[in-house]
């Protein structure tokens, strides 16, 4: 979508009148104008009201969706690593973002989150099947030359002459819409939607609540109880599927 003018006028006017403090994130990044206070202040959200139903993709629509990329290049192994990573470890896309080389434990099999949602640190596990995936990524990683290996974020910028930056939301959601186009997968493809795949995933395995709810960064059970039911409501379709069939009309 084009910025309109009066949005870029509004976004100069935000940044000029906003303090300091407000202009970077706790960890020093330089925040988007569109989360400062204020933005988008009088204007008409056109999705207000609506409910979008989550659609978790299945297996199939995903590894089409890896095909398109190209594992051989920097990109291509870099972002079959991201998707693999929201997919089997259900992490936000921010915390997905955010992760240092030095949060991934790959012997123990799992990864630290630092600052989840409410600021709550957390460990999540982490399948052998997605570790070799992104073991690949790591090894193509540590050949990019002025990379700061140790300081850059396990998904970070590829571009020289200044690699290791930070991979912007906007970009990933991009390219994954683009993705998704191109392997034919008419759902609605987000970061987002593979945090409810693996939910999905885990609920139709019979994994305990409990361990959905650590491995999500729920603050409570009940929350993961909702999340599931309207994720995967195969268990209670069950009985009512199974119920005795009619007699004769």
């Amino acid at each position: 979508m084009t910025t309109t003018a009066p949005a870029r006028e509004n976004s100069r006017d935000l940044v000029d009148s906003a303090a300091p403090s407000e202009l970077f994130d706790r960890i020093g990044r330089r925040r988007s104008p569109v989360t400062l206070p204020g933005y988008g202040k009088g204007r008409v959200n056109r999705d207000r009201g609506q409910r979008r139903s989550p659609q978790p993709l299945s297996q199939e629509e995903i590894v089409a969706i890896l095909r398109q990329l190209n594992p051989k290049t920097l990109g291509g192994c870099r972002d079959r690593a991201l998707i693999v990573m929201l997919w089997r470890t259900g992490l936000r896309i921010r915390e997905a973002l955010d992760l240092k080389p030095e949060d991934l434990d790959l012997d123990g099999g799992f990864l630290r989150v630092m600052h989840g949602k409410g600021d709550r640190f957390r460990i999540v596990g982490i399948d052998p099947s997605a570790l070799a995936v992104i073991r690949e990524w790591l090894k193509l990683r540590s050949r990019i030359p002025n990379l700061p290996a140790r300081t850059a974020p396990v998904f970070c910028t590829i571009m020289q002459p200044c690699p290791g930056g930070h991979m912007g939301q906007p970009a990933v959601r991009s390219k994954l819409k683009l993705l998704a186009e191109r392997a034919g997968v008419e759902k609605r493809v987000h970061p987002h939607g593979f945090r409810h795949t693996h939910a999905t995933e885990l609920a139709l395995e019979n994994m305990p609540l409990y361990v959905i709810k650590e491995q999500l960064g729920h603050e409570y059970i009940s929350t993961t109880e909702r999340y599931i039911a309207r994720l995967a409501p195969v268990h209670r379709l069950k009985y009512v599927h199974e119920r005795p069939a009619l007699g004769e009309l």
